[in-house]
């Protein structure tokens, strides 16, 4: 009878650095034999005293899994070890969660496909601490028969795996998403309590109503998507022009108060283009008419 480890897909991963160490471990807390490679090799010594091995090379590496989990700085990263792997990529799976730009993504793909070998474009929405647990959000991207091949092996890095099409370029589009929100969200909270701060209420104290209050506005988001997808922006709640009033004064008060009003007045210089436009009267919804134009160039 097989044992479990000879029963679980072999997998390699490729790049060692936090993230990448991560992704290795939760592959070895599972049971599936796991090779690593990394540029410098002492990355992998916790990896292999848990029971990875390291390959001598990243084309041992390559060949070693019909899995392979690539995890590196960038995509230069990537394009620097093509020539290494590219006579053992035949019948492999090549699963890319190198933080890169959509056309990255798709070029890396492609390249791969030349070679014979499948290949999902990933991102990684968690932080390494969450990596193979419940928290654990990772976003999948390229030929479904590639991912439902794999899938099993790959929800060992957590249960957040999240097929989304074969376009290799929408895994990092979401994730560019994502993190326009997380900026969002934070800098906004950030502001609120420098804001609240001058009158000596803590960021702790701030944090409750924060959470509710953002609970609150994120009940707004299916209506602006329906608007959106309609292309039609009526304003219920408030205009663009009302927001843009209270953009105002919301830099007004933080001038008197000495707070920086950059923020503020960022929010008031983009509402301005869309009034610009004659979207003063709609909802807020029609700011992305706005995003959906290249940034204007500065002469």
């Amino acid at each position: 009878m097989r044992s479990r480890e000879e029963s679980l897909t072999p997998v390699t991963v490729i790049g060692l650095g936090l993230m990448g160490q991560a992704l290795a471990g939760a592959f070895l807390r599972a049971g599936h034999p796991t090779t690593v490679w990394n540029r410098t090799a002492a990355k992998a010594d916790q990896l292999v005293a848990e029971g990875a091995k390291l390959a001598d090379s990243v084309k041992d590496a390559v060949a070693a899994s019909p899995l392979v989990v690539i995890c590196v700085t960038d995509h230069d990263a990537v394009h620097r070890l093509r020539e290494s792997i590219a006579d053992v990529l035949d019948g492999k799976v090549l699963v890319n969660l190198t933080s890169g730009t959509s056309q990255e993504a798709r070029e890396t793909a492609e390249w791969a496909a030349e070679r014979g070998a499948g290949c999902l474009a990933g991102a990684i929405m968690s932080i390494p601490q969450q990596i193979g647990t419940a928290e654990s959000l990772i976003l999948y991207s390229g030929p479904r028969s590639a991912f439902e091949l794999h899938e099993a092996s790959l929800r060992n890095l957590g249960e957040g795996a999240m097929y989304l099409s074969d376009d290799h370029g929408l895994a990092s589009l979401y994730a560019g998403a994502g993190v326009s929100l997380v900026w969002s969200i934070l800098n906004g909270f950030l502001y609120g309590a420098a804001l609240l701060g001058t009158a000596g209420v803590d960021a702790s104290t701030f944090d409750p109503f924060a959470q509710q209050y953002i609970a609150t506005m994120s009940g707004l988001l299916s209506g602006y998507a329906q608007q959106i997808d309609e292309g039609s922006y009526p304003a219920p709640d408030a205009t663009i022009d009302t927001h843009v009033a209270a953009m105002n004064l919301l830099a007004h008060e933080s001038e008197s108060l000495g707070v920086n009003a950059e923020l503020p007045k960022f929010f008031k210089t983009l509402a301005g283009r869309a009034i610009a436009e004659g979207h003063g009267g709609d909802g807020y919804a029609a700011m992305i008419e706005l995003f959906r134009k290249p940034s204007p160039v500065k002469a």
